[in-house]
């Protein structure tokens, strides 16, 4: 029998709560515990899952193989190097940091360690991007708007880094791009003392476009993408992880078929049920006991954050009212 990995939480606000739950119910691993700077949300959290709040991260750490990180953005870097440089593999919570400095030192501290560092963009794990990956060629533009009603808890951060930041990961994913050659946005605070909605066009060396839209005053949650590519263009609902991908019939040819179902394949996409969430730590497990890469990793998130951070550039440079002004 395989013995099970010992693993826990720093930081079980509403996200690491989840983080706690999901590991909680993982069949290959020891939930040892959590830790958390308010003590009377620790032990709540903890009796909720039967485990055990530890006084300070570092008799946390002493006592796992590996941790997840879901602490405020601000405190990524020096709570995730800690935890790096006592050799202990950090899944940390989206985004990486607060700045590619900051970024780097994780890196850095992770590689010196020789240890994992992976970074918590759950929608690589949507049932819609799983289900599209089977007919995925060279995507060539994409098309993002990503919509949540207003929550104080992300309003620490920039609506870029808050929301933006998983559209322009999956960007990066699915494209294959890396140098963004030119990146034009705008985005206007209303609600919050940081931009709450901004719209992003960013074009790549390999000839890739995106327009990415985000908006955290929306009345209900809109998380949808399409994609396009020589072959066809998909329509993917992250929200529900389904979608649709429409490429043209084999054989057809310009001028057969009257009808649009006689010119165009419909397929939908509908990956097998299951929690994003749980996925994505289940892969850091393995990664972990394999002493590989199966998710997001540290690069890929630096990757980017520095791809959101030229967007917010963009968007202090743009002539929209920022809150204050």
């Amino acid at each position: 029998m395989t013995k099970r990995l010992p693993v826990g939480v720093i930081g079980v606000g509403s996200l690491g709560r989840h983080h706690v739950r999901h590991f909680a119910s993982l069949p290959d691993v020891q939930l040892v515990g959590l830790y958390d700077i308010d003590p009377v949300r620790a032990t709540e959290v903890a009796a909720s899952f039967n485990t055990i709040a530890f006084p300070d991260a570092d008799a946390l750490l002493a006592e796992v193989r590996a941790v997840s990180i879901a602490v405020p953005t601000a405190a990524h870097a020096d709570v995730g190097s800690h935890a790096l440089s006592r050799s202990v593999p950090v899944l940390m919570e989206k985004p990486l940091a607060t700045t590619l400095a900051e970024a780097d030192r994780l890196i850095r501290t992770a590689q010196s360690k020789g240890v994992q560092l992976q970074v918590g963009h759950i929608e690589r794990f949507n049932g819609a991007i799983r289900a599209a990956k089977p007919y995925l060629g060279e995507v060539r533009y994409l098309e993002s708007t990503r919509l949540a009603p207003f929550q104080p808890r992300g309003t620490d951060v920039a609506v870029v880094l808050d929301l933006m930041i998983h559209d322009l990961d999956l960007v990066l994913h699915l494209t294959g791009a890396s140098e963004a050659t030119d990146v034009r946005a705008t985005g206007i605070g209303v609600l919050s003392s940081h931009v709450d909605m901004a719209n992003a066009r960013v074009e790549f060396a390999n000839g890739a476009v995106a327009s990415v839209t985000s908006n955290r005053m929306a009345r209900e949650r809109v998380r949808r993408m399409r994609l396009f590519q020589s072959n066809g263009y998909f329509s993917l609902d992250l929200s529900s992880g389904r979608g649709e991908f429409m490429r043209l019939r084999a054989g057809w040819h310009p001028g057969s078929g009257g009808r649009l179902e006689d010119v165009v394949e419909s397929i939908p996409l509908e990956a097998t049920e299951a929690d994003a969430l749980g996925l994505e730590l289940a892969s850091f497990v393995q990664a972990v006991r394999g002493g590989g890469e199966t998710g997001v990793s540290g690069t890929e998130g630096r990757a980017a954050l520095a791809l959101a951070l030229r967007v917010s550039e963009a968007v202090q440079r743009s002539p929209v009212l920022q809150p204050g002004t």
